[in-house]
């Protein structure tokens, strides 16, 4: 297997870093320390390509900010970095090593990776499904604590099997070991490292297991299957290569299940035989949210650039799916207020 060498010249190249700043203010540009860097690009650019090339660069515990959110019925804590000098140097970083990193990744794995997101774990299944006899049962898992439990140790020996460069190899080491315990969630670099973390048990799915009917959206993974038996054997597999290998467990509420007769809950749809529903949450939130700004709107309110937006995400999201009569019934008695509000701020904006 061949290493990469020589990019962390590249890295602090002062047009990597211009670039890298370029991409990390996209929509944040009310950000004061984007501001305080757009005033003087080349002056504060030039103190991270010296810190870079003197290795005087650090990276610590407290330069995290942490926020908790609720996502899905769950609290996840966010690891945020400050956008100077931190948010630049990952980018800059990513510029370099994305390539080779995504070369590692499956086709089957998605989440967090450019044009990888949900619909593209949405046309696997989509594909998958076609083929009826062959996926008859599914099995659904989940690591435990994914982010926390990225064992440091390990992921740097697999960093290693890619890249030789020393001076590489001190700054992704220098970030990794920043948060002290796994991955910061939140951080632009962990997702990448998360999905590198899994790529050869991707691969190991695939060439060793024989598993072809798969897909890991991050830590989520859906594998299909004719019977349940194989479906066992696999699990257990999965169960101790997950363990030995990279020190992860899975989540107790793996299932197994017949595929057709519940229908696959994944990246917020829900997939029967031939059509295509809306995961029941999303259709809960959405409705809730929907029939908000309709009784907005109906009392003679303006609609709001984030009821405008709120309406168009959920549209997407139909269009997607088996849903005419959900966008009958939600999206289209908004349509007129939301054309309004188009015509009478956006139209003029652009």
């Amino acid at each position: 297997m061949k290493r990469l060498g020589r990019i962390y010249d590249k890295i602090c190249d002062i047009e990597n870093l211009r670039e890298a700043h370029h991409n990390a203010r996209k929509d944040k540009g009310y950000y004061a320390e984007v501001k305080m860097v757009n005033e003087n690009e080349d002056y504060y650019l030039e103190l991270i390509r010296e810190s870079l090339i003197n290795h005087t660069y650090t990276l610590v515990e407290e330069d995290y900010t942490r926020e908790t959110i609720h996502d899905r019925a769950k609290d996840r804590e966010l690891w945020k970095l400050k956008y100077y000098p931190h948010r630049i140097v990952q980018w800059a970083i990513m510029l370099q090593i994305e390539p080779t990193m995504t070369k590692n990744l499956t086709d089957f794995t998605c989440a967090s990776i450019p044009e990888r997101g949900i619909h593209q774990a949405y046309g696997l299944i989509k594909k998958y499904m076609q083929n009826k006899k062959a996926t008859q049962f599914c099995l659904k898992i989940d690591i435990h604590h994914y982010y926390q439990s990225v064992d440091k140790e390990i992921l740097k020996v697999l960093i290693r099997k890619k890249f030789k460069d020393p001076e590489l190899l001190w700054l992704l080491d220098l970030i990794i070991d920043s948060c002290p315990q796994g991955l910061p969630m939140g951080s632009y670099l962990s997702q990448y490292l998360a999905n590198f973390y899994l790529s050869y048990f991707d691969h190991w799915l695939s060439e060793v297991l024989g598993i072809h009917q798969v897909v890991r959206y991050m830590d989520d993974v859906v594998v299909l299957a004719s019977n349940k038996e194989i479906l066992r054997y696999w699990l257990e597999e999965i169960q101790i290569y997950l363990w030995e290998e990279l020190h992860l467990k899975l989540k107790s509420n793996y299932q197994i299940f017949p595929t057709y007769v519940r229908g696959l809950d994944f990246v917020g749809y829900r997939f029967f035989d031939g059509y295509i529903l809306l995961r029941k949450s999303t259709y809960k939130r959405m409705r809730k949210q929907l029939l908000a700004i309709q009784k907005k709107v109906s009392d003679g309110s303006f609609m709001s650039y984030r009821d405008y937006c709120c309406m168009n995400s959920y549209r997407g999201w139909l269009q997607w799916c088996n849903g005419y009569n959900l966008y009958k019934r939600y999206i289209l008695p908004l349509e007129p207020h939301a054309k309004k509000y188009h015509d009478t701020y956006l139209k003029k904006e652009k």
